[in-house]
Order: C-alpha cells, then structure tokens, then sequence
C-alpha cells in the first residue's frame, strides 16, 4: 500500500535524490526547504512534476508564538516569489461545515478583496493590486466541480494568477497542523482523503496556479505503517485522524495563511496593517 501525502518533503528519500532534484534550506521563524524538480521524470514515482515545492516547517499552528510577525513575513515572501504582477484571484477549497476541510473557505474569508475598488475613472486606491476571493464549496454541496467553478470564474476576470488554498493530508503524525507547503504546480483537490476531483494548474487554467495548504489529517494506515514499518492490508478498515485542537488550529492557520498571502498581495501593507482588518 501507498503511503499517502500531499507534502514533496515526504515524497523523497533525501539520501539518493535524482539530478533533477535540488534543495535548499533557510528561514527563521519556519526551517524553510525548497525542492525544485527540473522535468516531469519523477511524476511516476512520487506523483511530483516540475516545479517549486516550498515547505514551512514550524511549531504548531494552533498555538500564538513571539514569532509570529516573522512567520507572517517568511511566509509573505515565500508566496509572493511565485506570483507574477497584476489581478489575483484567491479560492478557497474544501468544505467549511467539515472542520478539518474548512482551512480553504476560512483563509478566503479573511482575503482583502479590492477587485470592487476599480471604478471607470481608475482604481480608488491605486497602491493596492486588484484582488478577488472565491470560496465555492465542495461537489457534494453544489453539484458542481471546484475547477469547473474557478474555471468559469477566471475566464470571466482574467486574473494573471489563481492562488489556492486547501488542506492537506501528511504522513508523519509531527507535521499535522505545523507545516505549510507552498507550490506553482497547483493542486488536485481531495487527493489527501482519497476523493481526488479535477486538478487545479496552470495547464488547465492558462495561468499559474499557486497552491498553499496545511495538512490537517492522515490515515490510520499510514500511521500503523510509519510507526511500525510494516504492510498493513488494504482491506482492513481505515479512518482519517485529524488532531484533537482541529477547531483552534484551522482558525488560527486560516488568519496565519491570510494574513501570509495578504501581505505577499499588497505589499504597500504591513502587519499592522493587515492585523488591523481583523
């Protein structure tokens, strides 16, 4: 059996990486690490493509810490080194009745939307980049898939970029609710509970599709088999665990991964700034 993960850090066995793999490390308040893959040759083995993978390791999110302008700062600069200039369209996915589904519509909520501050004399407040936010639901509440929505959306605003923001699915029990993982090859949303839908990416948007997510959840499969080293037959029940603070942690990463993206957007904003819309 697979082990199941959304993370490009849990995708490798750092000790034998192919030449088309490179890493870096640096951070702060997060210990930074950036994989960039060269060409599509690892899709087969670990289902990653060319691209950026940027991950954020840190101490739980649910927690407030001293650090947590820098973190916001570290994670500003992250994401706004992969978006280009000009509109923005922000989505939240996932299901905001399913707590540990709900980090996506809950960021997007808390996304300053200046899409609206465009008049027909110019922008009202020209030092801020027009913004605009989307939290659609999942298929089973609308009947509707996600990229089919933000699809319809984006053909209509021609935005120069899609960020998106989901949760995740790890398989190492310590980066439950203290990782965040940013990447330009967009997203399939779902894939971490085994209800994978259409992907997100530039490929079928036309545009780069930036995705930030946190992992709120892993399978009890793969947390016998990484404790233990052994198969576990697939034909055994499985559930999804999420951590026991789920409710704090995504209302505290969803403010963290807004006030992240808010300053990476408007960048003329400082913490403060962005702290006071809250």
């Amino acid at each position: 059996m697979d082990i199941r993960t959304d993370l490009a850090l849990e995708s490798f066995s750092f000790g034998s990486l192919p030449e088309s793999v490179h890493i870096s490390q640096r951070g702060r308040a997060f210990r930074i690490t950036e994989i960039t893959i060269d060409d599509d040759s690892c899709i087969d083995a670990i289902g990653k493509g060319k691209g950026r993978y940027i991950t954020l390791e840190g101490s739980s999110l649910s927690r407030y810490s001293e650090d947590y302008p820098i973190m916001v700062q570290e994670l500003a600069d992250e994401i706004e080194s992969l978006i280009p200039g000009g509109e923005i369209l922000v989505a939240g996915l996932g299901n905001n009745d399913i707590t540990p589904d709900a980090i996506g519509p809950q960021t997007a909520s808390k996304i300053l939307a200046t899409r609206h501050l465009n008049t027909d004399d110019g922008l009202f407040m020209p030092s801020l980049r027009p913004v605009s936010t989307l939290a659609g639901g999942v298929m089973g509440q609308t009947g509707i898939e996600t990229a089919e929505l933000i699809r319809a959306v984006a053909s209509e605003l021609r935005p120069s970029a899609i960020i998106a923001v989901d949760a995740l699915a790890c398989n190492d029990i310590s980066r439950l609710g203290t990782t965040i993982q940013i990447t330009d090859t967009g997203i399939s949303p779902g894939s971490g509970v085994s209800n994978e839908r259409k992907e997100l990416s530039e490929k079928i948007f036309g545009v780069p599709v930036i995705a930030v997510g946190i992992p709120t959840v892993v399978d009890m499969h793969t947390i016998v088999r990484s404790l233990t080293g052994k198969s576990i037959n697939g034909k055994l029940p499985n559930m999804m665990v999420t951590p026991r603070d789920i409710d704090r942690l995504t209302e505290r990463a969803s403010q963290l991964l807004a006030f992240g993206i808010n300053l990476a957007l408007q960048p003329t904003l400082t913490f403060e700034d962005v702290r006071g819309l809250f």
